[in-house]
């Protein structure tokens, strides 16, 4: 195989991961190269911009949530398939367990790292020396130094780095090619715009040169990789039709669980919770996370979808509701600025926006349909007197401990499940 492939990094978060690899997908598209973005851990908004930048959705790595041999599969496949593959880290290189570091170490993915130069000169080698140098088992490919202040600034920056550390290019501190947030992230890609005259500027300001770049050594990602698409499954869901909540307010699904559903043999169909007046012919729902508390006036106005809902779960059928799913299905939803809107009302209790964070990590349940993998991350909390059926716990030991909710046939909560992580308990989920 004669794909490339990197890990781009930083020493932190915040430092123009996401930029910096959208615009090198996008310089990758410009020269007529065929580009595939994974990001790094558990997250929603950075591969939404990244699935605009390369022109393909943005597939997770993560070393927990789908194991190993899972991301083995991926960046085998991606790498029989594209010239080009890039791969976002999350937070600093060494953070967390499992780290950007130790997916780069499994399939010796080089490293470039992004550091942030806006605020230094000459430590800006320091900086770079301690990426490349505190485990050296790692292989470092080179800087790339964003928000510079000007050419003679990047000077100063690159005749820093020891002769060891190349400085691949710069990214100039512009206004213009900052991408906006809010409290869970990069705002959605499908609320910019101007996304892709953005990103056709990040790229064209990125001074780069692709020639410094190492080859990549993907045998350590094609040994014994099977394919991506979940092997050896029985149709547990044949002639199964699952709806699936796709709007603004719905939004945080990962192209993995769509694959592992349709893997599974069940057929998908999309709605809007905000603006149908109905669901469709289905078996199953899904509510996935995403902003119920930016549309809850939506939301309470919405009294036919709430009757549809309730339809559906009265009828016994199955519906799964993740983070902004399950905020949405109770009684009340309380803004961050104190108004209350009636939810869906499927669910005793009420979601409470807060202005800091209530929760981020890695959870693990046991489930009565098996156990699955996911992460949570979420601003606001929950007062129910419902009974949990299970409780999440972090890998790490960390104190996010999420609680399962079961109504019925509907399960809410707010991990955010990796379908890929137990294909036949999801089978088991959607099944009636």
């Amino acid at each position: 195989m004669t794909c490339r492939a990197f890990l781009i990094a930083a020493p932190a978060s915040g430092q123009g991961k996401t930029t910096v690899t959208a615009a090198l997908a996008r310089q990758a598209r410009s020269r007529g190269e065929r580009v595939r973005v994974f990001k790094t851990g558990p997250d929603f908004l950075d591969p939404m911009i990244h699935q605009v930048a390369s022109g393909t959705p943005c597939y997770q790595l993560d070393l927990f949530m789908g194991g190993l041999e899972h991301c083995r599969a991926q960046l085998a496949q991606a790498a029989q398939e594209v010239d080009l593959i890039l791969v976002e880290g999350v937070m600093g290189l060494f953070d967390g367990k499992p780290s950007s570091a130790d997916l780069a170490r499994a399939f010796n993915l080089p490293i470039v790292a992004v550091i942030d130069g806006s605020a230094m000169a000459q430590t800006f080698g320091a900086l770079a020396h301690g990426l490349a140098s505190f485990q050296p088992d790692l292989e470092f490919a080179g800087v790339i130094a964003n928000r510079v202040g000007s050419e003679r600034h990047a000077g100063m920056l690159f005749e820093s780095l020891p002769p060891h550390i190349p400085g691949l290019g710069w990214l100039p501190r512009e206004a213009s090619i900052t991408l906006p947030e809010r409290h869970l992230g990069l705002l959605p890609a499908s609320e910019l715009a101007d996304l892709d005259a953005k990103l056709d500027h990040t790229a064209a300001a990125l001074r780069f040169d692709p020639s410094l770049l190492l080859e990549w050594d993907a045998a350590a990602a094609s040994a014994s990789a099977t394919s991506v698409t979940p092997g050896g499954l029985k149709p547990a869901l044949q002639n199964k039709r699952i709806a699936i909540a796709r709007d603004e307010a719905f939004c945080f699904t990962y192209p993995a669980n769509l694959d592992t559903l349709r893997a599974l043999g069940a057929e998908l169909s999309f709605f809007s919770p905000l603006h149908d007046e109905a669901l469709p012919d289905c078996d199953a729902v899904w509510l996935p996370g995403g902003y119920p508390e930016l549309h809850a006036a939506k939301i309470a106005a919405n009294t036919t979808m709430q009757l549809a809902l309730l339809a559906h779960s009265t009828a016994g059928k199955p519906l799964l509701a993740e983070c902004g799913g399950m905020m949405s299905l109770f009684e009340t939803l309380v803004t961050s600025d104190g108004a209350m809107y009636a939810g869906f009302g499927l669910l005793e209790g009420a979601a409470l926006m807060q202005k800091k964070l209530a929760a981020l990590g890695l959870q693990g349940v046991d489930l009565p349909e098996g156990r699955l993998r996911g992460h949570s991350f979420h601003y606001s909390r929950s007062e129910t007197p419902l009974t949990p059926i299970a409780t999440g716990t972090n890998p790490n030991g960390g104190p996010t401990t999420e609680a399962v909710y079961r109504v019925g046939r509907t399960t809410a909560s707010y991990i955010h499940f990796y379908f890929p992580s137990n294909p036949e308990a999801v089978a088991a989920l959607f099944s009636a």
